[in-house]
């Protein structure tokens, strides 16, 4: 998401820095061109003039700041006033019942069964006991669905798929997790294809029925500026407390995460960024700005190594690294910590001076994930014998490896030439944070 948009605003913030300085000609012309990026991105209107103006106004109000260049300087602007844009500070879910009820509402396609069960998985993570149920009377795979899911993620769903009233469903379910002290329970209310006086009133009735903590709309972020009308729509007669965006990691312009907040007035509090049940998180502004504007988002890359590699398999592979006992076992565990990240062109977007759309392309056409696939392949197909001591393969095991894995005699050469030559550079990394202990100093090891 983003792509199209991230590249025309930075495109449009160099060309204003290449001047000395911020004129107001040189300005007016920039932001013509971000202003272009952002309608053709679907961003509603009123958003884009409100944006251009506050920049405009900071940015020739702003005093020169000695040592920070042109660009430097209106990235800072542009960057704060995408933040304001997106919603400033992100906000947390506010849960003080007993149970907490969290209501998703939303048109059918948008994704609120899915995004129930991403929820749901995501308290569970928090420590939370989760009840799921589904109201939508109306379609019962729906039901099915949303049974399927939890099961899948360990948490129970309550449903009653004889039940034609969705508000007695609700109020069923909110009975049984007060009487089984559950922390929350999570309802996955019925859509339509479009707004209609009948699905408003029930999710209007079902909402005074169980008195949510939160109510959040699901939007598909692929279905552009019409979806935040409907938004508009659904706060007015049924109230929201927040928005889930489902597809943020799709080809979309990106309209709706740049409008919602403005129009509606109320914050996107998670993100779906995939297909699988982990592929959901909290929204952070200020993250997403970095991303729009290359500046990368090393705090979400963090988190996600936090979550997806153990402390000590990882402390123990640094070790392994630094001493030169690293073998192909090794590479082999560490091809595959970088996969539990996810795609590759994810965790690039992710990392300060490669996430630049222009070092993106680059970057994309020479690292594919299915590059770390035959790699692995190739390691799979050694012995173990092999995998620990690579200097005993010799032309005949090249042969039975590259034919065992699929794959060239010529790559695996160029694998046992790249690991051979990593060995070396790890080994030369060792002798740098000697060097450095004897000063006193630190040497950081750049790969965990």
């Amino acid at each position: 998401m983003f792509d199209a948009l991230a590249e025309k605003v930075q495109s449009a913030i160099e060309k204003i820095g290449r001047k000395g300085r911020i004129d107001e000609e040189t300005l007016e012309k920039g932001l013509r061109e971000i202003k272009l990026a952002l309608l053709e991105a679907d961003v509603n209107y009123r958003v884009v003039s409100n944006f251009i103006k506050d920049i405009k106004e900071k940015a020739l109000g702003a005093k020169v700041i000695k040592g920070v260049n042109p660009a430097q300087q209106l990235v800072k602007i542009v960057h704060d006033e995408l933040v304001q844009t997106l919603g400033g500070e992100a906000e947390k879910l506010n849960l003080k019942g007993k149970p907490s009820v969290i209501l998703l509402i939303g048109l059918q396609g948008s994704g609120k069964t899915t995004t129930a069960a991403k929820l749901a998985n995501y308290l569970k993570k928090q420590g939370k006991r989760v009840l799921l149920t589904s109201v939508d009377v109306y379609r019962p795979a729906a039901m099915l669905q949303l049974k399927k899911l939890g099961d899948q993620i360990g948490i129970p769903v309550f449903l009653e798929e004889k039940e034609k009233d969705a508000v007695k469903i609700a109020k069923d379910a909110l009975l049984k997790a007060k009487d089984e002290s559950y922390d929350v329970l999570v309802v996955d209310t019925a859509g339509r294809l479009h707004i209609d006086e009948e699905l408003l009133e029930e999710a209007r009735k079902i909402k005074e029925e169980v008195v949510p903590d939160e109510t959040l709309f699901v939007i598909d972020s692929m279905t552009g500026q019409e979806s935040v009308n409907i938004a508009k729509a659904f706060d007015e007669r049924v109230g929201m407390t927040g928005i889930v965006l489902t597809k943020m990691d799709s080809d979309a312009r990106g309209g709706v995460a740049l409008s919602v907040k403005g129009v509606t007035g109320k914050p996107i509090k998670f993100a779906g960024v995939g297909e699988k049940i982990d592929d959901f998180e909290p929204f952070y502004p200020d993250r997403v700005a970095s991303r729009i504007l290359g500046m990368g988002d090393i705090v979400s890359l963090v988190e996600k190594a936090q979550e997806v590699i153990d402390e000590k398999e990882a402390l123990s592979m640094q070790e392994k690294l630094l001493s030169g006992e690293f073998t192909l076992e090794d590479f082999r565990q560490q091809l595959r910590m970088i996969q539990r990240l996810g795609p590759l062109q994810q965790i690039i977007r992710m990392i300060p001076g490669l996430s630049s759309q222009k070092m993106l392309k680059q970057l994309e056409k020479a690292i594919d994930d299915k590059k770390l696939k035959r790699i692995e392949a190739i390691i799979n197909s050694m012995t173990p014998e092999e995998r620990r001591n690579h200097a005993i393969i010799n032309a005949s095991r090249k042969r039975r490896i590259a034919k065992g894995s699929g794959t060239s005699v010529k790559e695996v050469d160029a694998l046992i030439k790249q690991f051979v030559q990593a060995k070396m550079a790890m080994k030369q990394m060792k002798k740098m944070q000697r060097k450095m202990a004897k000063k006193g100093g630190r040497f950081p090891f750049p790969f965990m």
